[in-house]
C-alpha cells in the first residue's frame, strides 16, 4: 500500500475556484517546504493556479532530517531505476487525489522538480493516462535503465504514454549531478519524442537561481495561457 502523501500548499491567489494545479517534488534529503516558496514568487503570474509541495513518503536514510523519493547508496548498479518505479504509485496516486480535490482534469497539472525531485516528475509524468500541461525539471536526471542500450530504450519508450512540453534547468557548477545530466536527459527526451527546452545556468551550483525560476514559471504560465 503507498505511503499517502502530503505537504504544504497554496490556495489561488485570486480566490477563485483553482483552475491549474502546480505540484513541487523536492530533492533528497529535503522536504515539501523546501519548494513551497517558488509558489509564493510565481502567484503573480498563475494567479489562478493551486500549489502544493508533498513531502516524500521515507526518511532519509543519510541525512538526520530530511525525507527521501527512494534510498540512496550512490553505490548499487539500477538502484535510481528501481527507486524511481518502486515510488510512482504513491505518487500518482497523490496526483490523482489532488486533482479530484480541486475538481480538475488531467491536463490542468504541472510537475516541477528539483534533483530526486526531477526524477520522480520526469519518471510520473510522461507515464501519466492525461499528459500534464508541462514539467519543469531542475538538477535533475532522465532515469532510464541501468544498461542504457537499446534494450532499455525500447522498454522506456513503450512505457511512456504522455509527452509534455519539458524545461530542464541544471547549473554548470553543479557539485553532486554534473551538468552533462542536462544534456543526457534532453538527448533521452528527443529519443522518447517528448518536447524538450534547456538553460545552463552559469556560475550555479546545485540549486536554482533567479534565471531559472523566471524560466520555469515563464513557461507555466505559457502552457496554462496566464500570458
Amino acid at each position: 500500500m503507498p505511503a499517502v502523501l502530503d505537504g504544504p500548499r497554496l490556495e489561488p491567489r485570486s480566490k477563485r475556484p483553482a483552475r491549474q494545479l502546480v505540484v513541487f517534488l523536492h530533492g533528497y534529503g529535503a522536504d515539501g517546504n523546501d519548494l513551497i516558496d517558488i509558489g509564493r514568487m510565481w502567484q503573480e503570474i498563475l494567479p489562478d493556479a493551486a500549489f502544493v509541495s508533498p513531502h516524500a513518503p521515507r526518511p532519509c536514510g543519510q541525512a538526520p532530517v530530511g525525507r527521501e523519493w527512494f534510498p540512496l547508496t550512490f553505490r548499487e548498479p539500477g538502484e535510481r531505476w528501481r527507486g524511481v518505479n518502486a515510488a510512482a504509485p504513491g505518487l500518482d496516486a497523490f496526483l490523482d487525489a489532488e486533482l479530484a480535490r480541486h475538481n480538475l482534469p488531467g491536463q490542468a497539472l504541472a510537475l516541477v522538480g528539483f534533483s530526486q525531485g526531477t526524477m520522480m516528475a520526469l519518471h510520473v509524468g510522461l507515464r501519466r493516462a492525461v499528459a500534464p500541461a508541462a514539467i519543469v525539471g531542475y538538477s535533475g536526471i532522465l532515469v532510464l535503465p541501468d544498461d542504457g542500450g537499446a534494450e532499455a530504450a525500447e522498454l522506456v519508450a513503450k512505457d511512456v504514454r504522455a509527452r509534455p512540453p519539458v524545461l530542464l534547468v541544471h547549473g554548470a557548477e553543479d557539485e553532486l549531478i554534473p551538468v552533462e545530466a542536462l544534456m543526457q536527459a534532453a538527448n533521452g527526451l528527443a529519443v522518447l519524442g517528448v518536447p524538450a527546452e534547456w538553460h545552463i545556468s552559469y556560475g550555479i551550483g546545485h540549486g536554482i537561481d533567479e534565471d531559472g525560476l523566471r524560466l520555469g514559471g515563464a513557461l507555466l504560465a505559457r502552457r496554462f495561457g496566464s500570458r
